[in-house]
């Protein structure tokens, strides 16, 4: 890569540090994009010397979210989407899949970073046909998301709450109260009918395992892994769509004639709210 990112102009954006590893960079350099820094792409670097499968795992990531959006839109007929934890637009957002499905899909991204909601307001551009909004919220302030989406959603019709690899930012020190509470704050306030998808790392790959711990001790915003059944956990008091909440790979392929991914030792699934 040569050169720096172009950042989009947007009025009120703080001053980037470039000191700090930023892991929405980091993520875009493993996937091959070019929103990132020096900073990020050592960071990047250095986690991939000690996982070498960091990129496939990312891969992997962005393909069952595009797959989990084919299905919720195309089998399921969900029309709204609700994606917090955007990260720097790429390939296949979600409201580019959704909207191949239904032109008239509406879709709300939330993210915290208002570098990453100035790259989504002028990269995500939506069909006019539906509606594609953009939330600067925090997770962990799920009631101002709630708030805020209604003003694109109509919650009185099917939602899906979209978190892949976000709640790994919440910490699980506390039995994982925290992130639960978070996804039944969000899932209580969509109507019956409504589905999460989410996927997340887990603590099953060794490497992968070894790797986070040395980037949470670079100074950027600390990752944590999760036991599978914690990932279950996520999802009680909904029914789960088949195949379960298995490593992602797992979860409905697309046919590929060089036979089943690697493990990545991320899991995730789908699960609807009950009438």
């Amino acid at each position: 890569m040569t050169g720096e990112p172009e950042i989009p102009e947007a009025q009120d954006i703080p001053r980037i540090d470039t000191t700090v590893p930023h892991s929405a960079r980091v993520w875009n350099y493993w996937l091959g994009g070019k929103d990132h820094y020096a900073v990020d792409r050592e960071a990047g670097d250095q986690f991939a010397a000690v996982y070498p499968g960091i990129f496939d795992l990312a891969r992997l990531s962005r393909y069952f979210l595009g797959r989990v959006i084919r299905h919720l839109a195309g089998e399921v007929g969900i029309r709204q989407f609700l994606d917090i934890g955007t990260g720097l637009p790429t390939a296949d957002n979600t409201h580019e899949v959704a909207q191949r499905v239904d032109p008239e899909a509406r879709i709300v991204y939330v993210d915290n970073d208002p570098l990453i909601l100035a790259h989504a307001n002028a990269l995500l551009i939506s069909d006019p046909r539906g509606a594609t909004a953009y939330i600067e919220a925090d997770l962990l302030d799920p009631d101002t998301i709630i708030r805020e989406a209604r003003k694109t959603l109509d919650f009185d019709e099917p939602v899906a709450l979209i978190l892949m690899q976000v709640l790994g930012h919440v910490s699980n020190a506390d039995g994982d109260a925290q992130a639960r509470s978070i996804v039944n704050t969000l899932m209580q306030a969509l109507p019956p009918g409504s589905y999460l998808a989410l996927n997340e790392s887990a603590v099953t790959n060794e490497a992968n395992a070894k790797a986070t711990a040395l980037y949470n001790e670079s100074g950027g915003a600390p990752y944590y892994l999760r036991e599978p059944e914690q990932i279950v956990g996520l999802f009680d008091g909904l029914d789960v769509v088949e195949p379960g909440i298995v490593p992602i790979q797992l979860w409905r392929p697309d046919p590929n004639p060089f036979g089943e991914p690697t493990d990545v030792g991320v899991w995730g699934g789908t699960a609807r709210k009950r009438d």
